[in-house]
C-alpha cells in the first residue's frame, strides 16, 4: 500500500533532512499539516526519527508547533488500524506502535498545561482501544502515556467517560500501571465536585471487575492499590452499599489463610485497615465474623488473623528501634500502624458482640481461643509499651521520665547538633509517626476494657510522652489528643498514673486545652466530645484518694465555668459538655480548704445562674438525655447550694 512505498523509499532524502535541523522542521511541519494521509504518516515517521535522536528536546516552542500540526483524527486512525485486505498484519502493527511512539513522547515533553488539552486527552479513548492488539512494549508505551494524561483532572475527567474500560481491566495482572491509572483517574476526578457520583459509580464498576479479574491470584496487587488510594479519595465518592466490599474482602480472607510472603501481610493488613475505617458498619462483621471462610484446623478466621497480627507485632518490636534510621522503617511502621488499628477495630467489634451477641449473632469463638487471645493481646501491649517507651527516648526524652527542662539544650558534634540526651535521634519526628499514634490508640483501648492494674501500671510509665504528644498536637502532624486522653482515663486509676500526670504537668496541658475549647464560638461537635474527655480526665484526679487538697492553679477552673455562656439552639453534647465543666468546678471547689472556699463563694451565684440557664436549654430537648442531663444539674445544683450554706 502507499504508506508501506513511502515509510521504505527515498532514505537519502530522510537522511538529508535529519542532518539540517532547521530544513527537517519545516519537513515535518509542512508533511504534518498536508491532507493526505501518506503524507503524513511520513511526516509522522520523520518525526519519530528527529525525536529518537533527541533533536528539538530542549525546544518547547517548536515542539508545540509540530503537535499542533498533527491531525488528531489521523492519529486516531493510526490507533485503530487493524489487518484487512489493503493493510497487511505487519503494516496495521507499525501504524500502532508509530503512533502510540509519538504520543507517549510528546505526553513526556509537552508543558503541563497542553496535557490539560482535548488535543492529548482525546486520545485516551483510541489509546485504551489499541490495547486489544498492540505488543508488549507497546503496551507499555500506552500505559505510561495513559498514567501521565491522567495525573490531570482534564484527562482523569476524559478517563471517567471511556464507555469500555475491559481492555485496560483484562491487562491488570501483568501491569500494575493499569491499577495506578485507575488510582489517579478516581483521584483527580474526584477533585471536581460535580464529579462524584460519576467516580463512585466507576469506583463501583470497575472494581467489580477487577476483584473477578484477580481472582485466580493472591490479589496482593490489588489489596495494595485500594489501600493506597481509598483513604485519598472524598468520602462522598464510596457508595454505602458498595458492591465490591464482600468478594475484594474474601480475597482477603483467603489470602490470609495462606499464609503469605512479607509482601502479602503488609497488603492484607494495609486493606484491612483502610477498610475498617472507610466501611466501620459493615467491614467488622465482614472480616471478624466466621460464615464466609472457615481454616484448616476449624478455628474461627477472626482467631487466625489476630493470631498472626500478634506475632507481627510482638516479632517486629525487638528490632524496630535499630531500624529508625533506615530507609524502610517508614514502610514497617505504616504496616504496624495497620496491624494496631485493625486490632482496636477487632477490640471494640468484641466487646461489642460480648456485651449484646443478637447484633452479631455469626460471631463466635471458643472460651479457650478468647482466654488465649486475651493473654497474648496483654502480652503484645506490654512489648508496645516498652518500645514505644524507647521509640521516644530515642528521639525525644533521652531517658524515661526526663523532664522537658532537663534536655532542651543542643551541643554541637562533626554531625552537626543534635540533642544532649538523646542517643539515637532520628530526623523524622516521633509525633509524626503513625505507629506511635496507632500504639497509643490501641493500648488506651485495650487497658480501658481490660481492667488489667498491672498493665495500667506499666503503661503510667509513658506518662511525660503521653502529656507532651498532647501538648505538641496543636502544631504536630497527627493529632494525639483523643487517643492520649483514652488513655489517660484508665491510668489514673492508680496512684502512680496521678503522680505522674501531675509530676510532668499533665493538669496544666489539659487545663489549658479545656480553656481554648470553651473559648471557641461556635463549639463544633468533635471539641465538645474532647472537652467532655477533658473533664472526665481531671475529675478522675480530683477524686483519686490521692489527691487530698487541689492545687492553687486547679482553681482556675471555677472562674473558667462561671464564664460559659447558655446559647439556645445548643446541641445536646454541647450542654453535656458544659455541665461537665460545671461539675468538675464544684468538685474542686468542694475539695478545696476552707480558707480558699471562702475566696470563692462569690463565684456560687454565677455558677448557679449558668445551672439555671442549662437546665431551660435541656428542657427543651426532645432526646432521652434530658433526665440524664436534668439529673446532673440536680446534683450541681445541690451541692453549690450546701457550698453556699455552710459559708
Amino acid at each position: 500500500m502507499a504508506e508501506k512505498d513511502v515509510t521504505t523509499s527515498n532514505p537519502p532524502a530522510e537522511s538529508a533532512a535529519l542532518a539540517d535541523p532547521s530544513a527537517a522542521f519545516e519537513k515535518m511541519q509542512e508533511l504534518l499539516k498536508t491532507k493526505n494521509d501518506t503524507s503524513r504518516f511520513v511526516g509522522l515517521a520523520l518525526l519519530k526519527s528527529v525525536l529518537d535522536n533527541g533533536q528539538l528536546v530542549q525546544d518547547p516552542e517548536k515542539l508545540r508547533v509540530l503537535w499542533e500540526a498533527m491531525s488528531p483524527k489521523f492519529l486516531d486512525r493510526l490507533l485503530q488500524a487493524q489487518e484487512n485486505e489493503k493493510i497487511s498484519k505487519i503494516e496495521a502493527k507499525e501504524m500502532v506502535d508509530l503512533a502510540v511512539a509519538v504520543i507517549h513522547t510528546f505526553s513526556k515533553l509537552l508543558p503541563q498545561d497542553a496535557l490539560k488539552e482535548r488535543r492529548l486527552t482525546g486520545r485516551i479513548d483510541p489509546l485504551v482501544k489499541a490495547l486489544i492488539r498492540s505488543t508488549s512494549s507497546t503496551t507499555e508505551l500506552i500505559l505510561q502515556s495513559l498514567l501521565t494524561i491522567v495525573s490531570q483532572p482534564e484527562g482523569a475527567l476524559e478517563m471517567l467517560r471511556v464507555q469500555d474500560l475491559s481492555p485496560l481491566i483484562e491487562i491488570a495482572t501483568q501491569h500494575s500501571l493499569v491499577l495506578d491509572i485507575l488510582s489517579y483517574t478516581w483521584l483527580n476526578a474526584s477533585t471536581v465536585n460535580t464529579e462524584i457520583p460519576a467516580v463512585r459509580q466507576s469506583i463501583d464498576n470497575v472494581l467489580t471487575k477487577l476483584v473477578v479479574v484477580f481472582k485466580q491470584t493472591d490479589a496482593v496487587t490489588l489489596m495494595q492499590s485500594v489501600a493506597d488510594f481509598l483513604p485519598k479519595l472524598p468520602a462522598e465518592t464510596l457508595s454505602p452499599e458498595a458492591n465490591w466490599l464482600v468478594p475484594l474482602v474474601s480475597s482477603l480472607r483467603n489470602l490470609v489463610s495462606k499464609k503469605p510472603t512479607a509482601a502479602g501481610r503488609a497488603a492484607y493488613s494495609k486493606l484491612a485497615a483502610v477498610l475498617l475505617q472507610a466501611y466501620p458498619v459493615q467491614c467488622p462483621i465482614l472480616l471478624f465474623k466466621d460464615s464466609i471462610l472457615k481454616t484448616e484446623d476449624s478455628k474461627p478466621f477472626s482467631y487466625l488473623l489476630i493470631n498472626l497480627l500478634l506475632i507481627d507485632l510482638r516479632s517486629s518490636f525487638p528490632s524496630l528501634l535499630s531500624q529508625l534510621n533506615s530507609t524502610e522503617y517508614y514502610s514497617i511502621s505504616q504496616r504496624l500502624a495497620a496491624t494496631c488499628d485493625i486490632l482496636s477495630s477487632f477490640i471494640g467489634f468484641l466487646i461489642r458482640s460480648l456485651d449484646d451477641e443478637a447484633s452479631h449473632p455469626s460471631f463466635s469463638m471458643p472460651p479457650d481461643l478468647l482466654l488465649k487471645l486475651r493473654k497474648d493481646i496483654s502480652e503484645t501491649m506490654s512489648l508496645m509499651i516498652e518500645y514505644l517507651r524507647d521509640r521516644w527516648d530515642a528521639s525525644i526524652a533521652g531517658a524515661s521520665g526526663l523532664h522537658p527542662e532537663a534536655r532542651a539544650g543542643t551541643a554541637a558534634s562533626l554531625g552537626g547538633k543534635r540533642l544532649t540526651l538523646t542517643w539515637d535521634s532520628k530526623e523524622a519526628d516521633v509525633v509524626a509517626d503513625p505507629l506511635v499514634l496507632a500504639g497509643i490508640r490501641v493500648l488506651a483501648i485495650w487497658i480501658r476494657e481490660d481492667e488489667n492494674d498491672n498493665l495500667r501500671n506499666e503503661s503510667s510509665g509513658l506518662m511525660d510522652m503521653l502529656v507532651e504528644l498532647y501538648n505538641g498536637s496543636a502544631e504536630g502532624t497527627l493529632d494525639f489528643r483523643y487517643p492520649v486522653l483514652l488513655a489517660l482515663d484508665p491510668i489514673l486509676l492508680s496512684e502512680r498514673g496521678v503522680e505522674g500526670f501531675l509530676e510532668h504537668n499533665g493538669w496544666m496541658v489539659l487545663f489549658n486545652d479545656l480553656e481554648s475549647t470553651i473559648q471557641t464560638s461556635p463549639l463544633t461537635i468533635s471539641e465538645a466530645s474532647r472537652g467532655l474527655e477533658i473533664v472526665r480526665v481531671l475529675l478522675s484526679v480530683i477524686d483519686h484518694p490521692s489527691t487530698y487538697l487541689p492545687n492553687e492553679e486547679w482553681m482556675a477552673v471555677i472562674g473558667l465555668a462561671a464564664s460559659m455562656k447558655a446559647a439556645a439552639n445548643t446541641p445536646p453534647l454541647v450542654l453535656e459538655f458544659q455541665i461537665g465543666v460545671l461539675q468538675l468546678s464544684t468538685a474542686i471547689l468542694s475539695k478545696a480548704a476552707q480558707g480558699v472556699q471562702k475566696r470563692y463563694v462569690t463565684s456560687i451565684p454565677a455558677l448557679l445562674g449558668l445551672v439555671n440557664q442549662l437546665e431551660v436549654l435541656v428542657k427543651n430537648i426532645s432526646s432521652t438525655e434530658a433526665a440524664d442531663l436534668l439529673d446532673l444539674l440536680e446534683d450541681v445544683s445541690l451541692e453549690l447550694e450546701n457550698l453556699r450554706a455552710v459559708r
